[in-house]
């Protein structure tokens, strides 16, 4: 439940003659729909009342973070348009997520938050240019916008249009993107040593399992990742679209598509990696688990004949001639020992053991 707006600066008065002061040039940022802006000398004053008289400007950005029904209501009366609910930005269908409706563009896309943590999600965003004015409602607060929001209160200029706020927005989520994954091919890199590394070192993950976890969380990552590039590849196409963009946002638009592009692939190399690493994991584990089977199978083998020879002596038959001889005993002890070391030795001989 925060709203903040946020106006261009202030550009030289040519009529007067008159320039705005540094601090009223700078972007005002305001608090549920409020904007101050503060003249310090009398000569300022003089030279805000025109601008006073004039009609309020218009925000180039009104971003709302989780906003209420009664905030909600309000931007609606202002601009004269219908907000998506936040059951209507969970939609996946194109026609609901990139439209244009009496000249306003609607556009929600998938935006990757909490990705350092072990649970990555992504929540819809939807971007509204109407008229001069970029209306962003959210009800998350991703890492891009938090970024971009302090790169404006420190260059007031990067939100000179709402055209420019709306690209420095996309440029933002995509940069966030593409270090992401860059993390996650150098995350990679570890995991496959850790698969591929000898059992005998002190760093090998025994059993695998905090292997899987860990390739299970960067596969999760990464389709998420995909997820909103993919659709921050049918915004753009929907951009491309619109004649009303200027020559710089199409340029800055071009840009941004080769962009997604190129994270696009590398997305889809650390997939194909990540299938790899977790095919190479399940398939050293069943090495494992075989040679544990295989250890119980020479064993079986190995006692079978000395169970036989004792099962025979163990007979309870009354004409057994073996039972009556001196050294019967220690034969059948020393039978029962050699059946069992031939079979170890043969299978030592073939490399089994």
């Amino acid at each position: 439940m925060d709203t903040n707006e946020f106006f261009a600066p202030v550009r030289a008065n040519t009529d007067s003659g008159n320039t705005a002061s540094p601090a009223a040039s700078d972007s005002a940022v305001g608090d549920s729909g409020q904007a101050a802006e503060a003249a310090n000398t009398p000569s300022e004053q003089s030279a805000a009342k025109p601008a006073a008289a004039k009609a309020e400007r218009l925000p180039v950005w009104v971003d709302l973070h989780a906003p209420t029904p009664d905030e909600i209501h309000e931007i609606e009366e202002r601009f004269g348009i219908e907000i998506p609910t936040r059951e209507e930005m969970q939609e996946i269908e194109l026609s609901s997520r990139l439209y244009d409706e009496d000249g306003a563009l609607f556009m929600t896309v998938s935006v990757l938050t909490k990705a350092t943590t072990d649970a990555p999600q992504t929540t819809a965003v939807t971007f509204i240019l109407v008229k001069k004015t970029l209306i962003t409602v959210r009800y998350a607060d991703p890492v891009p916008f938090k970024t971009f929001i302090r790169r404006v209160k420190r260059s007031p200029s990067l939100a000179n249009s709402a055209e420019a706020v709306l690209f420095g927005l996309l440029e933002q989520i995509v940069d966030r993107l593409a270090d992401l994954m860059e993390q996650t091919a150098t995350d990679l890199e570890g995991l496959s040593n850790q698969v591929f590394i000898s059992p005998d070192e002190n760093s090998s993950d025994a059993d695998h399992r905090e292997t899987l976890r860990q390739i299970g969380r960067t596969g999760n990552l990464s389709g998420k990742a995909k997820d909103s590039l993919l659709n921050l590849h049918r915004l753009g196409l929907f951009l491309s679209t619109q004649a009303r963009l200027k020559k710089d946002a199409k340029a800055r638009l071009k840009i941004l598509s080769r962009d997604i592009v190129s994270i696009t692939e590398h997305a889809n190399f650390i997939a194909n990696k990540v299938t790899f690493l977790l095919d190479a994991t399940l398939g050293m584990i069943s090495l494992e688990q075989n040679n544990i089977i295989k250890i119980f199978s020479v064993a079986a083998a190995a006692f079978l004949p000395p169970t036989l020879i004792a099962s025979i002596y163990g007979m309870n038959f009354e004409f057994m001639p073996e039972l009556g001889w001196e050294f019967g005993y220690p034969v059948a002890i020393g039978l029962m020992v050699l059946s069992a070391v031939l079979p170890l030795l043969y299978f030592k001989r073939k490399g089994w053991l």
